[in-house]
Protein backbone atom coordinates (compact mmCIF):
# COMPACT_ATOMS: atom_id res chain seq x y z
CA UNK A 1 0.00 0.00 0.00
CA UNK A 2 1.23 3.51 -0.78
CA UNK A 3 1.29 5.48 2.45
CA UNK A 4 3.21 8.56 1.27
CA UNK A 5 2.67 10.85 -1.73
CA UNK A 6 4.86 13.62 -3.13
CA UNK A 7 3.60 17.22 -3.25
CA UNK A 8 3.43 17.05 -6.99
CA UNK A 9 1.00 18.43 -9.61
CA UNK A 10 0.48 14.86 -10.81
CA UNK A 11 -0.91 13.59 -7.50
CA UNK A 12 -4.62 12.74 -7.90
CA UNK A 13 -5.56 11.44 -4.45
CA UNK A 14 -8.55 13.08 -2.79
CA UNK A 15 -8.63 15.54 0.07
CA UNK A 16 -9.82 12.70 2.30
CA UNK A 17 -6.49 10.95 1.70
CA UNK A 18 -4.10 13.91 1.51
CA UNK A 19 -5.78 16.21 4.01
CA UNK A 20 -6.88 19.74 3.16
CA UNK A 21 -3.44 21.29 3.68
CA UNK A 22 -1.56 18.97 1.33
CA UNK A 23 -4.41 18.94 -1.16
CA UNK A 24 -4.19 22.73 -1.28
CA UNK A 25 -0.42 22.55 -1.80
CA UNK A 26 -0.96 20.25 -4.78
CA UNK A 27 -3.38 22.83 -6.22
CA UNK A 28 -0.75 25.53 -5.69
CA UNK A 29 1.80 23.42 -7.57
CA UNK A 30 -0.63 22.89 -10.46
CA UNK A 31 -1.15 26.65 -10.68
CA UNK A 32 2.61 27.18 -10.87
CA UNK A 33 2.83 29.01 -7.55
CA UNK A 34 5.95 28.75 -5.35
CA UNK A 35 5.65 25.86 -2.87
CA UNK A 36 8.54 24.30 -0.90
CA UNK A 37 9.12 20.68 -2.00
CA UNK A 38 7.94 17.91 0.28
CA UNK A 39 5.64 14.93 0.73
CA UNK A 40 2.46 14.02 2.61
CA UNK A 41 1.77 11.03 4.82
CA UNK A 42 -1.83 10.03 4.24
CA UNK A 43 -4.73 10.01 6.69
CA UNK A 44 -4.82 6.22 6.26
CA UNK A 45 -1.55 5.96 8.20
CA UNK A 46 -3.03 7.99 11.04
CA UNK A 47 -6.09 5.79 11.27
CA UNK A 48 -3.91 2.67 11.25
CA UNK A 49 -1.68 4.17 13.95
CA UNK A 50 -4.63 5.10 16.17
CA UNK A 51 -6.13 1.63 15.80
CA UNK A 52 -2.96 -0.33 16.53
CA UNK A 53 -0.92 2.10 18.60
CA UNK A 54 2.01 1.79 16.20
CA UNK A 55 2.94 2.74 12.65
CA UNK A 56 1.91 0.19 10.01
CA UNK A 57 4.30 -2.39 8.63
CA UNK A 58 6.33 -1.09 5.73
CA UNK A 59 5.82 2.55 6.63
CA UNK A 60 9.40 3.05 7.83
CA UNK A 61 10.84 2.02 4.48
CA UNK A 62 8.45 4.34 2.60
CA UNK A 63 9.36 7.23 4.92
CA UNK A 64 13.08 6.68 4.32
CA UNK A 65 12.44 6.58 0.56
CA UNK A 66 10.43 9.82 0.71
CA UNK A 67 13.19 11.55 2.68
CA UNK A 68 15.79 10.34 0.19
CA UNK A 69 13.69 11.77 -2.63
CA UNK A 70 13.44 15.13 -0.87
CA UNK A 71 17.18 15.10 -0.26
CA UNK A 72 17.78 14.51 -3.97
CA UNK A 73 15.48 17.36 -5.01
CA UNK A 74 16.98 19.85 -2.55
CA UNK A 75 20.60 18.63 -2.76
CA UNK A 76 20.62 18.52 1.02
CA UNK A 77 20.82 15.78 3.64
CA UNK A 78 18.59 15.42 6.70
CA UNK A 79 20.83 16.04 9.71
CA UNK A 80 23.82 16.40 7.40
CA UNK A 81 27.16 17.88 8.42
CA UNK A 82 27.11 19.91 5.18
CA UNK A 83 24.06 21.57 3.56
CA UNK A 84 21.65 20.11 6.12
CA UNK A 85 18.03 19.48 5.16
CA UNK A 86 15.66 21.11 7.65
CA UNK A 87 11.92 20.38 7.44
CA UNK A 88 8.57 21.37 8.86
CA UNK A 89 6.14 18.70 10.05
CA UNK A 90 2.52 19.86 10.00
CA UNK A 91 -0.87 18.26 10.60
CA UNK A 92 -3.68 18.53 8.07
CA UNK A 93 -7.05 16.79 8.31
CA UNK A 94 -9.52 16.75 5.44
CA UNK A 95 -11.48 19.42 7.34
CA UNK A 96 -9.59 22.44 8.63
CA UNK A 97 -8.98 22.46 12.40
CA UNK A 98 -6.83 25.57 12.93
CA UNK A 99 -4.26 25.16 15.68
CA UNK A 100 -5.86 22.07 17.18
CA UNK A 101 -3.10 19.58 16.37
CA UNK A 102 0.67 19.49 16.63
CA UNK A 103 3.27 21.15 14.42
CA UNK A 104 7.04 20.78 14.65
CA UNK A 105 9.24 23.27 12.81
CA UNK A 106 12.98 23.34 12.06
CA UNK A 107 13.24 19.56 12.43
CA UNK A 108 16.60 18.06 11.54
CA UNK A 109 18.68 20.67 13.36
CA UNK A 110 20.85 18.35 15.35
CA UNK A 111 23.87 19.88 17.06
CA UNK A 112 26.03 19.09 14.03
CA UNK A 113 23.45 20.29 11.52
CA UNK A 114 23.14 23.59 13.41
CA UNK A 115 26.89 24.13 13.09
CA UNK A 116 26.66 23.25 9.39
CA UNK A 117 23.81 25.74 8.88
CA UNK A 118 25.84 28.45 10.58
CA UNK A 119 28.85 27.66 8.35
CA UNK A 120 26.70 27.63 5.20
CA UNK A 121 24.96 30.94 5.89
CA UNK A 122 27.70 32.71 7.79
CA UNK A 123 25.10 33.63 10.40
CA UNK A 124 25.49 31.92 13.78
CA UNK A 125 22.61 33.90 15.30
CA UNK A 126 20.18 32.60 12.67
CA UNK A 127 21.33 28.99 13.12
CA UNK A 128 21.08 29.14 16.91
CA UNK A 129 17.68 30.84 16.77
CA UNK A 130 16.43 28.05 14.49
CA UNK A 131 17.89 25.38 16.80
CA UNK A 132 16.15 27.00 19.79
CA UNK A 133 12.87 27.07 17.90
CA UNK A 134 13.23 23.40 17.02
CA UNK A 135 14.01 22.30 20.57
CA UNK A 136 11.14 24.32 22.02
CA UNK A 137 8.70 22.95 19.43
CA UNK A 138 9.91 19.36 19.84
CA UNK A 139 9.84 19.56 23.63
CA UNK A 140 6.27 20.85 23.65
CA UNK A 141 4.70 18.78 20.88
CA UNK A 142 6.65 15.52 21.07
CA UNK A 143 8.07 15.18 24.58
CA UNK A 144 5.17 16.75 26.45
CA UNK A 145 7.02 19.54 28.24
CA UNK A 146 4.31 21.99 29.22
CA UNK A 147 4.05 25.57 27.91
CA UNK A 148 4.28 26.96 31.44
CA UNK A 149 7.62 25.22 31.91
CA UNK A 150 9.02 26.48 28.61
CA UNK A 151 7.73 30.01 29.25
CA UNK A 152 10.62 30.55 31.67
CA UNK A 153 13.19 30.33 28.87
CA UNK A 154 14.54 33.72 27.78
CA UNK A 155 13.46 34.05 24.13
CA UNK A 156 14.36 37.75 23.83
CA UNK A 157 17.63 37.11 21.92
CA UNK A 158 15.63 35.23 19.26
CA UNK A 159 13.79 38.46 18.45
CA UNK A 160 16.97 40.35 17.62
CA UNK A 161 17.89 40.57 13.95
CA UNK A 162 21.57 41.41 14.36
CA UNK A 163 24.27 38.92 15.24
CA UNK A 164 26.52 39.94 18.14
CA UNK A 165 28.57 37.93 20.57
CA UNK A 166 26.12 38.86 23.31
CA UNK A 167 23.14 37.68 21.24
CA UNK A 168 24.72 34.37 20.31
CA UNK A 169 25.82 33.77 23.91
CA UNK A 170 22.28 34.36 25.18
CA UNK A 171 20.84 32.09 22.47
CA UNK A 172 23.29 29.37 23.47
CA UNK A 173 22.22 29.77 27.11
CA UNK A 174 18.56 29.54 26.09
CA UNK A 175 19.26 26.34 24.15
CA UNK A 176 20.96 24.83 27.20
CA UNK A 177 17.99 25.89 29.34
CA UNK A 178 15.54 24.07 27.05
CA UNK A 179 17.75 20.97 26.97
CA UNK A 180 17.87 21.04 30.79
CA UNK A 181 14.09 21.42 31.05
CA UNK A 182 13.62 18.51 28.67
CA UNK A 183 15.85 16.33 30.83
CA UNK A 184 14.19 17.44 34.08
CA UNK A 185 10.54 17.58 33.10
CA UNK A 186 10.22 15.39 30.03
CA UNK A 187 12.42 12.57 31.26
CA UNK A 188 13.87 12.19 27.78
CA UNK A 189 16.33 13.79 25.40
CA UNK A 190 16.11 14.99 21.81
CA UNK A 191 17.75 12.44 19.55
CA UNK A 192 20.76 13.50 17.52
CA UNK A 193 19.48 11.17 14.79
CA UNK A 194 17.37 13.38 12.50
CA UNK A 195 15.52 10.38 11.05
CA UNK A 196 14.39 9.37 14.53
CA UNK A 197 13.34 12.97 15.19
CA UNK A 198 11.13 12.83 12.13
CA UNK A 199 9.45 9.55 13.04
CA UNK A 200 8.82 10.82 16.58
CA UNK A 201 7.30 14.03 15.23
CA UNK A 202 5.01 12.12 12.85
CA UNK A 203 3.66 9.91 15.64
CA UNK A 204 3.17 12.99 17.85
CA UNK A 205 1.08 14.66 15.16
CA UNK A 206 -1.03 11.51 14.77
CA UNK A 207 -1.50 11.30 18.55
CA UNK A 208 -2.60 14.94 18.70
CA UNK A 209 -5.74 13.97 16.76
CA UNK A 210 -7.16 12.64 20.03
CA UNK A 211 -6.21 15.47 22.37
CA UNK A 212 -9.12 16.93 24.36
CA UNK A 213 -8.91 20.26 22.50
CA UNK A 214 -9.09 18.53 19.10
CA UNK A 215 -12.03 16.39 20.17
CA UNK A 216 -13.83 19.44 21.56
CA UNK A 217 -13.31 21.36 18.32
CA UNK A 218 -14.69 18.49 16.24
CA UNK A 219 -17.73 18.18 18.50
CA UNK A 220 -18.42 21.92 18.17
CA UNK A 221 -18.20 21.80 14.38
CA UNK A 222 -19.81 18.42 13.75
CA UNK A 223 -16.61 16.88 12.35
CA UNK A 224 -16.46 13.06 12.50
CA UNK A 225 -14.06 11.77 15.14
CA UNK A 226 -12.64 8.97 12.96
CA UNK A 227 -11.22 10.92 9.99
CA UNK A 228 -7.62 11.14 11.19
CA UNK A 229 -5.03 13.64 10.03
CA UNK A 230 -2.43 13.63 7.31
CA UNK A 231 1.12 14.87 7.98
CA UNK A 232 2.86 17.22 5.56
CA UNK A 233 6.67 17.28 5.54
CA UNK A 234 8.32 20.12 3.60
CA UNK A 235 11.62 21.84 3.13
CA UNK A 236 11.80 24.52 5.80
CA UNK A 237 11.62 28.10 4.52
CA UNK A 238 13.16 30.47 7.05
CA UNK A 239 11.26 33.65 7.80
CA UNK A 240 13.87 34.33 10.47
CA UNK A 241 16.75 34.23 7.97
CA UNK A 242 17.50 37.99 7.73
CA UNK A 243 15.94 41.44 7.50
CA UNK A 244 14.49 40.60 4.06
CA UNK A 245 12.68 37.55 5.46
CA UNK A 246 9.46 37.11 7.34
CA UNK A 247 6.07 35.49 7.42
CA UNK A 248 2.41 36.39 7.25
CA UNK A 249 -1.14 35.53 6.40
CA UNK A 250 -3.33 37.10 3.73
CA UNK A 251 -6.99 37.07 2.76
CA UNK A 252 -7.88 38.03 -0.79
CA UNK A 253 -10.77 40.04 0.74
CA UNK A 254 -11.45 41.58 4.12
CA UNK A 255 -12.87 38.76 6.32
CA UNK A 256 -14.85 41.20 8.46
CA UNK A 257 -16.58 43.12 5.65
CA UNK A 258 -16.05 41.09 2.48
CA UNK A 259 -14.58 44.14 0.74
CA UNK A 260 -12.39 43.23 -2.24
CA UNK A 261 -9.08 44.41 -0.79
CA UNK A 262 -6.17 42.23 0.38
CA UNK A 263 -6.19 41.91 4.15
CA UNK A 264 -3.82 40.29 6.62
CA UNK A 265 -0.72 40.74 8.70
CA UNK A 266 3.01 40.34 8.35
CA UNK A 267 5.92 39.85 10.71
CA UNK A 268 9.51 40.45 9.63
CA UNK A 269 12.41 38.28 10.77
CA UNK A 270 10.21 35.61 12.32
CA UNK A 271 8.57 32.25 11.58
CA UNK A 272 4.92 31.43 10.97
CA UNK A 273 4.08 30.19 14.46
CA UNK A 274 4.89 33.68 15.78
CA UNK A 275 1.96 35.06 13.74
CA UNK A 276 -0.73 32.45 14.29
CA UNK A 277 -0.01 32.04 18.00
CA UNK A 278 -0.83 35.68 18.63
CA UNK A 279 2.22 36.11 20.86
CA UNK A 280 3.93 38.70 18.65
CA UNK A 281 2.99 42.20 17.53
CA UNK A 282 2.36 41.98 13.80
CA UNK A 283 2.06 44.72 11.21
CA UNK A 284 -0.62 45.25 8.55
CA UNK A 285 -0.14 43.37 5.29
CA UNK A 286 0.57 46.66 3.51
CA UNK A 287 3.98 46.81 5.23
CA UNK A 288 5.10 44.03 2.89
CA UNK A 289 4.50 46.36 -0.08
CA UNK A 290 6.73 49.00 1.49
CA UNK A 291 9.61 46.76 2.54
CA UNK A 292 9.59 43.88 0.04
CA UNK A 293 7.77 45.11 -3.09
CA UNK A 294 8.77 42.10 -5.22
CA UNK A 295 7.33 39.65 -2.68
CA UNK A 296 4.20 41.84 -2.41
CA UNK A 297 3.66 41.79 -6.16
CA UNK A 298 4.00 38.01 -6.28
CA UNK A 299 1.58 37.66 -3.35
CA UNK A 300 -1.07 39.78 -5.08
CA UNK A 301 -0.66 37.71 -8.23
CA UNK A 302 -1.04 34.49 -6.21
CA UNK A 303 -4.22 35.76 -4.53
CA UNK A 304 -5.72 36.63 -7.92
CA UNK A 305 -4.86 33.21 -9.38
CA UNK A 306 -6.33 31.45 -6.36
CA UNK A 307 -9.60 33.39 -6.44
CA UNK A 308 -9.95 32.50 -10.11
CA UNK A 309 -9.36 28.83 -9.31
CA UNK A 310 -11.56 28.50 -6.23
CA UNK A 311 -14.14 31.07 -7.39
CA UNK A 312 -14.18 32.32 -3.83
CA UNK A 313 -12.28 34.52 -1.41
CA UNK A 314 -9.10 32.78 -0.26
CA UNK A 315 -6.78 32.64 2.73
CA UNK A 316 -3.06 31.91 2.43
CA UNK A 317 -0.15 31.52 4.78
CA UNK A 318 3.19 32.58 3.34
CA UNK A 319 6.85 33.00 4.18
CA UNK A 320 9.50 35.00 2.37
CA UNK A 321 13.17 34.14 2.74
CA UNK A 322 15.74 36.66 1.53
CA UNK A 323 12.99 38.39 -0.45
CA UNK A 324 11.69 35.21 -2.15
CA UNK A 325 8.00 34.39 -1.58
CA UNK A 326 6.74 30.89 -0.74
CA UNK A 327 3.11 29.91 -0.21
CA UNK A 328 2.64 27.38 2.59
CA UNK A 329 -1.12 26.94 2.79
CA UNK A 330 -4.32 27.89 0.99
CA UNK A 331 -7.98 27.42 1.70
CA UNK A 332 -11.22 29.12 0.63
CA UNK A 333 -11.98 32.00 2.97
CA UNK A 334 -15.17 30.55 4.48
CA UNK A 335 -16.35 33.99 5.58
CA UNK A 336 -19.31 34.36 7.91
CA UNK A 337 -22.02 36.95 8.51
CA UNK A 338 -22.31 39.94 6.25
CA UNK A 339 -18.82 39.32 4.82
CA UNK A 340 -20.14 36.05 3.34
CA UNK A 341 -23.09 37.92 1.86
CA UNK A 342 -20.94 40.59 0.24
CA UNK A 343 -18.48 38.10 -1.24
CA UNK A 344 -21.29 35.96 -2.71
CA UNK A 345 -23.05 38.97 -4.27
CA UNK A 346 -19.83 40.55 -5.57
CA UNK A 347 -18.73 37.26 -7.17
CA UNK A 348 -22.14 36.91 -8.82
CA UNK A 349 -21.93 40.48 -10.11
CA UNK A 350 -18.50 39.71 -11.57
CA UNK A 351 -19.87 36.63 -13.34
CA UNK A 352 -17.56 34.33 -11.36
CA UNK A 353 -20.53 32.41 -9.97
CA UNK A 354 -24.24 32.46 -10.78
CA UNK A 355 -26.98 33.90 -8.59
CA UNK A 356 -28.20 30.43 -7.64
CA UNK A 357 -24.76 29.51 -6.35
CA UNK A 358 -24.52 32.82 -4.50
CA UNK A 359 -27.74 32.00 -2.66
CA UNK A 360 -26.45 28.55 -1.73
CA UNK A 361 -23.13 29.87 -0.43
CA UNK A 362 -24.69 31.95 2.34
CA UNK A 363 -25.93 30.17 5.43
CA UNK A 364 -29.28 31.37 6.83
CA UNK A 365 -27.74 31.72 10.29
CA UNK A 366 -25.44 34.39 8.84
CA UNK A 367 -28.57 36.51 8.50
CA UNK A 368 -29.89 36.00 12.03
CA UNK A 369 -29.08 39.62 12.90
CA UNK A 370 -30.98 42.20 10.82
CA UNK A 371 -27.72 44.18 10.62
CA UNK A 372 -24.26 44.20 12.17
CA UNK A 373 -24.76 45.42 15.75
CA UNK A 374 -22.39 48.04 17.12
CA UNK A 375 -21.81 49.77 20.43
CA UNK A 376 -23.43 53.20 20.29
CA UNK A 377 -21.44 56.35 21.07
CA UNK A 378 -20.16 56.14 24.63
CA UNK A 379 -19.36 58.77 27.20
CA UNK A 380 -15.75 59.97 27.52
CA UNK A 381 -13.84 57.56 29.72
CA UNK A 382 -16.36 54.76 29.29
CA UNK A 383 -14.03 52.72 27.07
CA UNK A 384 -11.94 50.32 29.14
CA UNK A 385 -9.55 49.34 26.33
CA UNK A 386 -9.29 49.26 22.54
CA UNK A 387 -7.85 46.68 20.21
CA UNK A 388 -8.44 45.39 16.71
CA UNK A 389 -11.91 44.23 15.77
CA UNK A 390 -11.29 40.67 14.53
CA UNK A 391 -14.77 39.14 14.35
CA UNK A 392 -17.82 41.41 13.98
CA UNK A 393 -20.74 41.60 16.37
CA UNK A 394 -21.27 42.69 19.96
CA UNK A 395 -21.43 40.75 23.20
CA UNK A 396 -22.03 41.46 26.87
CA UNK A 397 -20.73 39.14 29.55
CA UNK A 398 -18.77 38.77 32.73
CA UNK A 399 -14.97 38.78 32.58
CA UNK A 400 -13.24 35.39 32.83
CA UNK A 401 -9.43 35.35 32.88
CA UNK A 402 -8.89 31.63 32.21
CA UNK A 403 -10.57 29.02 30.06
CA UNK A 404 -11.54 27.04 33.15
CA UNK A 405 -13.18 30.05 34.81
CA UNK A 406 -15.02 30.80 31.53
CA UNK A 407 -16.59 27.35 31.66
CA UNK A 408 -17.47 27.78 35.32
CA UNK A 409 -18.94 31.29 34.99
CA UNK A 410 -20.82 30.42 31.77
CA UNK A 411 -23.10 28.16 33.80
CA UNK A 412 -24.56 31.36 35.34
CA UNK A 413 -24.70 33.56 32.24
CA UNK A 414 -22.74 34.98 29.28
CA UNK A 415 -18.96 35.27 29.65
CA UNK A 416 -16.24 37.28 27.88
CA UNK A 417 -12.93 35.40 27.92
CA UNK A 418 -10.04 37.88 28.41
CA UNK A 419 -6.54 36.46 27.86
CA UNK A 420 -3.03 37.68 26.98
CA UNK A 421 -3.47 35.44 23.92
CA UNK A 422 -5.24 32.15 23.35
CA UNK A 423 -3.89 28.77 22.36
CA UNK A 424 -5.49 25.42 21.51
CA UNK A 425 -5.41 24.68 25.25
CA UNK A 426 -8.09 27.37 25.69
CA UNK A 427 -10.55 25.68 23.32
CA UNK A 428 -13.04 24.71 26.03
CA UNK A 429 -13.10 28.30 27.30
CA UNK A 430 -13.58 29.72 23.82
CA UNK A 431 -16.47 27.34 23.28
CA UNK A 432 -18.11 28.38 26.55
CA UNK A 433 -17.58 32.14 26.16
CA UNK A 434 -19.80 34.51 24.20
CA UNK A 435 -16.79 36.52 23.01
CA UNK A 436 -13.03 36.86 23.43
CA UNK A 437 -10.57 39.71 24.05
CA UNK A 438 -6.78 39.31 23.88
CA UNK A 439 -3.95 41.66 24.70
CA UNK A 440 -1.76 40.38 21.89
CA UNK A 441 -2.22 39.03 18.37
CA UNK A 442 -3.74 40.18 15.11
CA UNK A 443 -6.57 39.22 12.75
CA UNK A 444 -4.97 35.85 11.97
CA UNK A 445 -4.13 34.93 15.57
CA UNK A 446 -5.56 31.82 17.16
CA UNK A 447 -8.22 33.82 19.03
CA UNK A 448 -9.38 35.64 15.89
CA UNK A 449 -9.51 32.55 13.67
CA UNK A 450 -11.40 30.43 16.19
CA UNK A 451 -13.83 33.25 17.06
CA UNK A 452 -14.72 33.77 13.40
CA UNK A 453 -15.21 30.03 12.92
CA UNK A 454 -17.58 29.99 15.91
CA UNK A 455 -19.36 33.18 14.83
CA UNK A 456 -18.41 34.98 18.06
CA UNK A 457 -17.24 38.61 18.41
CA UNK A 458 -13.54 39.12 19.08
CA UNK A 459 -11.17 41.96 19.88
CA UNK A 460 -7.44 41.22 19.66
CA UNK A 461 -4.23 43.19 20.11
CA UNK A 462 -5.48 45.40 22.96
CA UNK A 463 -1.95 46.57 23.67
CA UNK A 464 -2.70 48.37 26.94
CA UNK A 465 -4.41 45.35 28.49
CA UNK A 466 -2.81 43.27 31.24
CA UNK A 467 -4.34 39.99 32.40
CA UNK A 468 -3.55 38.58 35.85
CA UNK A 469 -4.95 35.08 35.71
CA UNK A 470 -3.60 34.19 39.17
CA UNK A 471 -5.20 37.21 40.80
CA UNK A 472 -8.28 37.04 38.60
CA UNK A 473 -8.10 40.65 37.38
CA UNK A 474 -7.64 42.61 34.15
CA UNK A 475 -6.06 46.05 33.99
CA UNK A 476 -6.03 48.83 31.37
CA UNK A 477 -5.75 52.61 31.42
CA UNK A 478 -5.14 52.72 35.16
CA UNK A 479 -8.32 50.76 35.95
CA UNK A 480 -8.47 47.25 37.38
CA UNK A 481 -11.50 44.99 36.96
CA UNK A 482 -12.01 41.79 38.97
CA UNK A 483 -13.18 38.61 37.31
CA UNK A 484 -16.96 38.63 37.05
CA UNK A 485 -17.21 42.32 36.06
CA UNK A 486 -19.79 42.95 33.34
CA UNK A 487 -18.21 44.22 30.10
CA UNK A 488 -19.27 44.65 26.50
CA UNK A 489 -17.20 44.50 23.35
CA UNK A 490 -17.61 45.55 19.72
CA UNK A 491 -15.93 43.12 17.33
CA UNK A 492 -15.95 45.72 14.56
CA UNK A 493 -14.55 48.83 16.27
CA UNK A 494 -12.39 46.95 18.78
CA UNK A 495 -13.88 48.78 21.79
CA UNK A 496 -14.32 47.15 25.19
CA UNK A 497 -16.49 49.04 27.70
CA UNK A 498 -17.56 48.40 31.29
CA UNK A 499 -21.23 47.66 31.85
CA UNK A 500 -23.97 47.19 29.28
CA UNK A 501 -24.02 50.07 26.80
CA UNK A 502 -26.64 50.93 24.23
CA UNK A 503 -26.33 49.13 20.89
CA UNK A 504 -27.23 50.27 17.41
CA UNK A 505 -27.83 48.26 14.27
CA UNK A 506 -27.38 49.49 10.72
CA UNK A 507 -29.92 48.07 8.31
CA UNK A 508 -28.36 49.68 5.24
CA UNK A 509 -26.83 46.68 3.49
CA UNK A 510 -27.27 46.83 -0.29
CA UNK A 511 -25.68 43.42 -0.87
CA UNK A 512 -28.10 41.78 1.56
CA UNK A 513 -31.11 43.46 -0.03
CA UNK A 514 -30.02 42.23 -3.46
CA UNK A 515 -29.39 38.68 -2.23
CA UNK A 516 -32.84 38.53 -0.66
CA UNK A 517 -34.41 39.91 -3.83
CA UNK A 518 -32.79 37.04 -5.74
CA UNK A 519 -34.20 34.65 -3.14
CA UNK A 520 -37.70 36.05 -3.59
CA UNK A 521 -37.37 35.67 -7.37
CA UNK A 522 -36.67 31.96 -6.85
CA UNK A 523 -39.65 31.38 -4.58
CA UNK A 524 -41.94 33.83 -6.42
CA UNK A 525 -43.23 34.87 -3.00
CA UNK A 526 -43.83 38.21 -1.36
CA UNK A 527 -41.39 38.77 1.50
CA UNK A 528 -44.00 40.28 3.80
CA UNK A 529 -43.87 38.87 7.32
CA UNK A 530 -40.88 36.62 6.74
CA UNK A 531 -37.42 37.11 8.24
CA UNK A 532 -34.26 37.25 6.15
CA UNK A 533 -33.16 33.72 7.17
CA UNK A 534 -36.62 32.36 6.28
CA UNK A 535 -36.53 33.98 2.84
CA UNK A 536 -33.08 32.53 2.14
CA UNK A 537 -34.02 29.06 3.46
CA UNK A 538 -37.09 28.98 1.23
CA UNK A 539 -35.04 29.80 -1.86
CA UNK A 540 -32.40 27.21 -1.01
CA UNK A 541 -35.10 24.57 -0.56
CA UNK A 542 -36.46 25.34 -4.04
CA UNK A 543 -32.99 25.18 -5.59
CA UNK A 544 -32.30 21.80 -4.01
CA UNK A 545 -35.72 20.39 -4.83
CA UNK A 546 -35.50 21.38 -8.48
CA UNK A 547 -31.91 20.20 -8.89
CA UNK A 548 -30.56 23.67 -9.55
CA UNK A 549 -28.30 23.32 -6.52
CA UNK A 550 -26.34 20.54 -8.20
CA UNK A 551 -26.22 22.47 -11.47
CA UNK A 552 -24.86 25.53 -9.66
Amino acid sequence: MTWIHPLSPEVEESVEVLGAKAHGLVVLRRLGLPVPPGFVISTEVCRAFLRAGRLPSGFGAQLAEAVAGLEAVTHRRLGGAERPLVVSVRSGASVSMPGMMSTVLDLGLTTGATTALADETGDLRFALDSRLRFLTSFASEVLGVGPATLAGVDRAPARQSTSTSSTTSRLTEAIHDVERLIAERGGDTVSEDAARQLESAVTAVFSSWNTPRAKAYRELHGIPQDLGTAVTVQLMVFGNRDQHSGTGVAFSRDPSTGEHVPFGEVLFGRQGDDVVSGTSLTGPLSELADREPAAWTRLLSALTRLEEHYRDACYVEFTFEAGELWVLQVRPGRFVGRAAVRVAVDLADAGTIGRDEALLRVSPHHLAQPGTPRIAATEPGAVFTRGLGASPGVAVGRVATTADSAVRLAARGPVVLVRPETSPLDMHGLAAASAVVTARGGPASHAAVVARSLGKPAVVGAAGLTVDAVGGTVRAGGRTLPEGTLVALDGTSGEVVVGEPRFTTSSADPQLHRLLAWADDITADEPTGRTAPERLEAAQAVLRRTGRAAAG
